[in-house]
């Protein structure tokens, strides 16, 4: 049965409950992008609203909330780092809990290293520091999704998965804050 076939016979309720499976993929950390990028085209091309325009109101509005699901489901499994999220929630575990704030102490050195990096580049109005701080944060990101590969598919660690999870997050963030630092400089 064609992809999109599957998605709209499918109901709103069975497909919410896992992203993968609205994609057809395996359940697990290494994804084929592309593959993720195939099937979320044609799960929108699917429920687009020109194919409903006769449809009744039911319809149009199930097709709205399927397009809402899939753009959804595609945002969180095209980044590792919600993509781990995600994961680690499908086992009941929330990475970002307020009360899991515990980090190796190598790490939280790393982080106010980098955060006042970011900060004298900010004050300084450095471009190129900015842009040289985001490459070595790729750079970190790249490393932990790697571990990510291992710890979720190989070995199954969801405890050491959340603490990279969660390293993986922060480096997200600051690389966020160092986008916004450069556009800010630059206008």
């Amino acid at each position: 049965m064609r992809l999109w076939r599957k998605f709209y016979c499918l109901s709103l309720a069975s497909v919410s409950q896992n992203y993968f499976k609205l994609f057809d993929l395996d359940q697990s950390f290494c994804i084929d992008l592309s593959t993720l990028e195939r099937h979320y085209r044609k799960i929108q091309s699917a429920v687009h609203p020109d194919r409903f325009v006769t449809a009744s109101s039911a319809e149009k509005l199930s097709a709205m909330q399927q397009a809402t699901l899939a753009n959804e489901a595609y945002q969180t499994l095209k980044k590792p780092a919600s993509r781990a999220k995600y994961l680690l929630s499908l086992s009941q575990i929330d990475a970002t809990q307020e009360t899991n704030t515990a980090m190796p102490m190598d790490f939280l050195i790393q982080q106010m290293a980098w955060r006042e990096t970011l900060e004298d580049c900010k004050a300084d109005k450095d471009i190129a520091g900015l842009e040289q701080l985001a490459t070595e944060m790729r750079q970190a990101a790249h490393l932990l999704a790697e571990e990510l590969n291992r710890l979720f598919d190989e070995q199954n660690d969801l405890s050491a998965a959340t603490d990279a999870t969660r390293k993986l997050i922060f480096i997200d963030k600051v690389c966020e804050d160092i986008n916004k630092a450069i556009t800010q400089i630059e206008d």
